[in-house]
């Protein structure tokens, strides 16, 4: 210790470093050296022979360190007169602040914490119906939590009330306040309005699908980069890809006519895994090997799960949101291999054999100013950089997302909903014969796609009946005038839903009718009349990008099927029963048995073929 200072009581409300660090104060007031108690002015204190190498305040009730040692050559004088003047501090703190505390009875601070609840509480039904305003939904909305319970167990039903509650209705969820757009017009308004609202996807989203991908782009970036990637969705292109469809779908097809179980078994997850391995072949080719290719599979649907609505939003170990950023990892490994080694290849001007192929090509055609139709000056403007593998990687790993999801409850519903209506079936396989002239071998081209009329029209009812993406949350950027009447506030989330479009009776008479026919009726029937509400895709600037290939892969994987196969679908209590998985399924998974069509002789008429 040293010899000009003395140890001080434990209750002293002065530090320890006592008086090392006590020394001349500036318009604060004392200063302590040794502890870090917030600093609050209490006297001024002026000591002759200290000197302050740092100032920090000492509060009333204790003291705050400092983190350097004062110099002093106080004498023993000093020492006293300091002495002193801590036991009048000492004495005023005892006398003031204490006896105020214990005059606090433990039931005044009980009363005093549910007062401030309350407020708070009240306060969020206030901010609540402020931001509700006129709008139809809950007159109040439970404390804290909102409508969580609801979004953790989504259902059609419950979906359906607020859709018919009124054009625009609004909810909370954990105090996010949602504005949803159920009409035709309100649903195209927010869809349409990139300066009011942007895409956000569910709260996960960025942590999956990495904050950096271009799908959260907006405005004029959004834009361009949109337009490099629309070459990749050309006729030219589209037929490039179907060779690598065909091959999968006939590979599944073995699997499931094979298959010893003479009982119908649900059959969501084996369309979905001929849906991924045509999607993952067809964006990234061979480049990615068997195991790398099983792996994205098995993982991918980890993905899936970690963006529903509601979800635990912390990566922590476990967790839904962990797990699926896990599975974007290795996924993003084998896409920026892809990346890579196709650049090698298209470097060395060898053939296109997939959409990773026919972008680098596009990028390098750009650059050295090569011909390519199905580049335009707007194309060449963005294609001119040189895109890192990880961009690329994004690119693909986004996409996959888009189809497979989409795509595997569009594919599930179109086989349920032929197996329920035979004579739909029968027209369609009557369209194929006739195409294919009875060969079920012969390779599909564009042209016989393009005359797939009937086919085509089955899976656009189908996709209208059960939509695979029922509504897409956007995030209000500002204030958002929805409608004459009603602002959404800045920071709402709303959200566009496209069911009530798709079963509008003005549009669709019979809307909850399987009828194909309402699209081959002319410019004259209400769905060519009222094209605006066929919002499957989207619509505005973020629309699906690969809506084309979509319609191309379901069209052609069904009317190989038809021609290939015979299938039942077994009816169960919930087969008509909606699950809500990010897209929607039956609930039963759609019970199917598949068996092997023979193929009809080559001079039968295709009607003939097709009731055999």
């Amino acid at each position: 210790m040293a010899p000009n200072t003395r140890p001080l009581p434990r209750d002293n409300p002065l530090c320890t470093c006592f008086p090392r660090c006590f020394g001349t104060l500036g318009p604060g007031g004392l200063i302590c050296a040794s502890c870090n108690w917030p600093s609050r002015p209490v006297y001024r204190l002026v000591l002759p022979g200290l000197s302050v190498r740092n100032k920090k305040h000492i509060g009333a009730g204790g003291m705050l360190p400092c983190p350097y040692t004062m110099a002093t050559d106080a004498t023993q004088q000093v020492w006293d007169s300091v002495a002193a003047l801590n036991s009048t501090i000492t004495d005023h703190v005892a006398s003031v602040v204490p006896k105020s505390l214990h005059d606090i009875s433990g039931m005044q601070v009980v009363f005093t914490v549910l007062a401030l609840a309350v407020s708070l509480l009240a306060m969020e039904q206030v901010v609540y119906r402020v931001k509700k305003g006129g709008l139809p939904g809950p007159a109040w909305t439970i404390p804290l939590i909102g409508k969580f319970a609801d979004s953790l167990h989504p259902s059609l039903e419950k979906y359906q009330e607020a859709w018919n509650s009124g054009s625009l209705s609004a909810t909370s969820v954990f105090n996010i306040f949602i504005v949803i757009a159920s009409s035709t017009e309100y649903t195209r308004k927010i869809l349409n309005s990139p300066m009011h609202a942007e895409p956000c996807l569910v709260a996960s989203a960025k942590k999956v699908l990495c904050h950096d991908n271009w799908v959260f782009l907006n405005g004029k970036a959004h834009v361009d980069y949109r337009k490099g990637l629309n070459t990749l969705f050309t006729s030219r292109a589209l037929g490039i890809y179907l060779p690598i469809q065909e091959a999968i779908y006939k590979k599944h097809f073995q699997l499931w006519t094979a298959s010893p179980k003479s009982e119908a078994e649900p059959f969501m997850l084996p369309l979905r895994h001929l849906n991924l391995e045509t999607s993952l072949r067809v964006f990234c080719g061979n480049y990615i090997s068997e195991q790398g290719a099983k792996q994205i599979s098995d993982e991918y649907w980890l993905i899936t799960m970690a963006l529903e609505l509601v979800n635990f939003p912390f990566a922590l170990p476990g967790t839904k949101v962990y797990r699926a950023i896990q599975a974007r990892k290795n996924a993003m490994k084998w896409f920026e291999h892809t990346a890579a080694e196709s650049k090698k290849r298209m470097a060395l001007g060898e053939e296109v054999t997939c959409l990773t192929d026919a972008w680098i090509r596009a990028m390098i055609d750009a650059r050295e100013d090569r011909n390519n139709e199905d580049l335009g000056a707007e194309q060449r403007r963005v294609l001119v950089r040189d895109f890192s593998n990880r961009e690329i990687g994004m690119v693909l790993l986004s996409f996959l997302f888009a189809s497979q999801d989409a795509m595997s409850s569009g594919l599930t519903y179109l086989f349920q909903h032929l197996a329920d209506h035979p004579e739909i079936l029968r027209k369609v396989r009557e369209e194929q014969y006739a195409i294919r002239n009875n060969d079920v071998e012969a390779p599909v081209t564009m042209d016989t796609v393009e005359k797939m009329t009937y086919t085509r029209a089955v899976v656009k009812e189908s996709l209208r009946l059960k939509p695979p993406v029922l509504m897409v949350p956007y995030l209000a950027r500002q204030a958002f005038p929805i409608s004459k009447d009603y602002t959404a506030p800045k920071g709402s989330m709303v959200i566009p839903s496209f069911w009530n479009s798709l079963h509008d009776p003005a549009a669709y008479p019979s809307p909850d009718e399987f009828l194909p026919e309402r699209w081959l009726e002319g410019p004259d029937s209400p769905a060519a009349k009222n094209p605006k509400n066929y919002l499957v895709f989207g619509n505005g600037p973020h629309n699906c990008i690969g809506k084309e290939y979509a319609m191309q892969h379901l069209v052609t994987v069904i009317g190989a099927a038809s021609v290939l196969m015979n299938w039942e679908h077994k009816r169960t209590d919930l087969s008509e029963k909606v699950m809500i998985i990010a897209t929607i399924y039956p609930t039963d998974g759609a019970c199917l048995k598949f068996s092997r069509r023979p193929a009809p002789p080559m001079d039968a008429p295709a009607a003939v073929a097709a009731a055999m």
